[in-house]
């Protein structure tokens, strides 16, 4: 097996004994019946809540008008933010067995793929319906090696938000956060929230990208855009002062979490939110697709602010989807990816996924108010790259920082989470690079 690709398959190996020490794993939804091949194009990707599984379906749906011959095997797979597709698909590109087209994320997990061999050129995709214009430069240099594309991009979701439930808000007496909250305040809050007899915090401790991503948003809150750029090029003290900083507020954190956390997916943690269970979810916006499909209503049921401190950033998770290098229907494949490109299904597609359009030139007023705000701060803002879903850095950068914060949400032991990513090998792999 080449080298690379056994790094692809330990990395998604590791992420999955992870996941199994949280809970039960999830299982691989069984692909539509027959064997992939002649009019059949497999799709692989971790899209299965409600809101995920809507979203999904309007690229299908768009791409069956473009290529009715055609039929979709949906390999969606089940559980863990991702962790179980990447082992899935990990296992069978080891096999010799790729599916067609799977998801992935831009930078380092992108070209971890494209290292192994496994990536068909997609540069023709960019030619259509001005795609290659509106995509901007940044976002497509994390789709890119040596000039050339080699995935196609949904839409930006923002990592860096805090919901929260402005009735239990107003039951506790604390004012729902406005801009301008800081990590200080919101610790405040957590603490009367606490006193007032609601669960402070919902977290969905089941998927480990959630207590990841709270972690995360607390780094960046306390390092600021600048310092995540030097964070992404290897130019940064994992064992200094502002670690210890952002360690200690996450640990309070922590503390308040809603009991229930450790059993909880991303989405039902979100669901409970929604339901009145607790007061706040630092998670990235899919929550607001799932709030929306729960009957949730913007403003009257629930609200959202930047994550406390990060008000000029927008810390960033963008899915892509990827052709195999030896694709049995390419022109297909191709197809699929140019329907994802395209300005209608990127509109309909992110309005159900609550993401924001890739494409700059999308036209957002039709969306909810979070989605335009959303867009506008994507457009207008600093765009940084997430760690926890493998942009900023390598896939094994990746999974040393997944057990490194799940070691301290146990142990508290600071020493430890230095040394482990202090120590660690192959963290960089600079977006677009």
């Amino acid at each position: 097996m080449d080298r690379t690709l056994r790094v692809l398959v330990a990395g998604a190996a590791g992420l999955v004994l992870l996941l199994a020490a949280c809970s039960s794993g999830g299982r691989a939804t069984p692909p539509a019946s027959g064997s992939p091949g002649g009019n059949k194009l497999e799709v692989v990707s971790w899209w299965t809540s409600g809101s995920e599984r809507a979203a999904l379906d309007v690229i299908f749906d768009n791409f069956t008008k473009s290529d009715p011959g055609v039929d979709i095997v949906n390999a969606a797979v089940v559980g863990g933010g991702g962790s179980n597709a990447q082992v899935v698909l990990a296992n069978r590109l080891a096999s010799n067995d790729p599916p067609d087209v799977w998801q992935t994320h831009p930078g380092g997990s992108l070209r971890a793929y494209y290292n192994a061999g496994l990536l068909a050129d997609v540069s023709s995709v960019y030619q259509q319906d001005n795609l290659s214009s509106a995509v901007p430069k940044q976002m497509r240099a994390g789709v890119s090696v040596g000039g050339k594309e080699y995935g196609v991009s949904t839409g930006a979701h923002r990592v860096n938000v805090l919901w929260f439930n402005k009735k239990l808000l107003a039951r506790a007496g604390v004012s729902p956060p406005v801009g301008d909250y800081t990590i200080e305040a919101f610790l405040t809050d957590l603490r009367r929230v606490h006193a007032a007899g609601i669960v402070p915090l919902c977290r969905g401790g089941k998927d480990p990208f959630a207590t990841s991503e709270l972690f995360e948003n607390t780094l960046l809150s306390v390092v600021g855009a600048k310092g995540w750029t030097a964070l992404a090029a290897d130019d940064f003290r994992w064992d200094g002062a502002q670690v210890d900083q952002a360690l200690n507020s996450f640990g309070t954190m922590l503390g308040y979490s809603d009991p229930e956390a450790a059993a909880l997916t991303w989405d039902r943690a979100t669901k409970k939110l929604a339901a009145g269970g607790c007061a706040f979810e630092g998670v990235n916006d899919s929550a607001y697709g799932e709030l929306v499909k729960t009957g949730a209503k913007e403003g009257t049921d629930f609200g959202y602010v930047a994550f406390p401190g990060t008000d000029d950033a927008f810390l960033t998770v963008v899915d892509t989807f990827v052709i195999a290098a030896n694709v049995r229907d390419r022109a297909s494949a191709v197809t699929f990816l140019a329907t994802i490109g395209g300005k209608e299904t990127q509109l309909a597609f992110n309005k159900v996924k609550g993401s924001t359009p890739i494409r700059v030139d999308v036209d957002v007023s039709s969306l909810p108010p979070y989605q335009q705000a959303a867009a506008k701060a994507f457009r207008n803002g600093n765009v940084l790259l997430s760690i926890t879903h493998g942009e900023a850095t390598s896939p094994d950068f990746q999974r040393t920082f997944y057990d490194a914060v799940a070691a301290y949400a146990d142990s508290k032991d600071a020493a430890a989470f230095h040394s482990a990513l202090r120590d660690s090998d192959g963290q960089v792999q600079p977006f677009g690079h």
